[in-house]
């Protein structure tokens, strides 16, 4: 293929990289690793929630249909605690309709636990017959459906799931740890 005629490449990588000082990239060494990757993730009835684990890469999540609450922790003297809402939140709402407020994306930046979960009304509207749906059919029509994009590229090294041990040291004796117990991988 021809180069195209469009193309402006200006600036030299030479000058580019003593200018800018730019150095190799040191994560992964020399092993190849995706700029981004991307995986659906859909929370049931029957996968009612998530577990607390930490990516070392940012990480986009973005809304498909259905409505979850993301909990983040970020770790401090006073670990502080984040209630994110997919489609429905007085303070952050995550959906379609961005007319009333809404966004389509929430961006969890590396360093923070995550957590997501169904919202308890909408289990309990599953659990019962409505008009529209025989209960079988609501909850069939009850989850969240989300794409996570992460950047750099997802690989396990750079993945854990927050113990019993880390949580409770990162609560210091505080009053709260409790509420998050029954969230960890087991």
């Amino acid at each position: 293929m021809p180069a195209s005629q469009y193309t402006s490449y200006a600036i030299p990588n030479s000058m580019l990289i003593a200018n800018l000082n730019l150095s190799r990239h040191p994560e992964g060494d020399k092993a190849l690793r995706p700029l981004a990757t991307s995986i659906y993730y859909l929370l049931t009835p029957d996968e009612q929630n998530g577990v607390f684990h930490m990516n070392k890469s940012a990480t986009m999540h973005v809304h498909h249909q259905g409505r979850a609450e993301y909990i983040l922790i970020t770790a401090g003297n006073t670990p502080r605690v984040e209630r994110k809402y997919i489609e429905f939140s007085p303070s952050q709402v995550i959906g379609p309709n961005i007319h009333a407020g809404e966004v389509l994306q929430l961006l969890v930046p590396s360093g923070v636990w995550k957590m997501s979960r169904l919202l308890p009304e909408d289990l309990e509207q599953a659990s019962t017959t409505s008009v529209a749906y025989d209960r079988e059919d609501a909850r069939d029509h009850t989850g969240c459906l989300i794409t996570e994009v992460v950047f750099p590229g997802f690989a396990w090294q750079d993945h854990c799931f927050l113990t019993k041990e880390e949580l409770t040291k990162m609560w210091g004796g505080l009053q709260g740890v409790e509420e998050w117990l029954g969230y960890l991988k087991q």
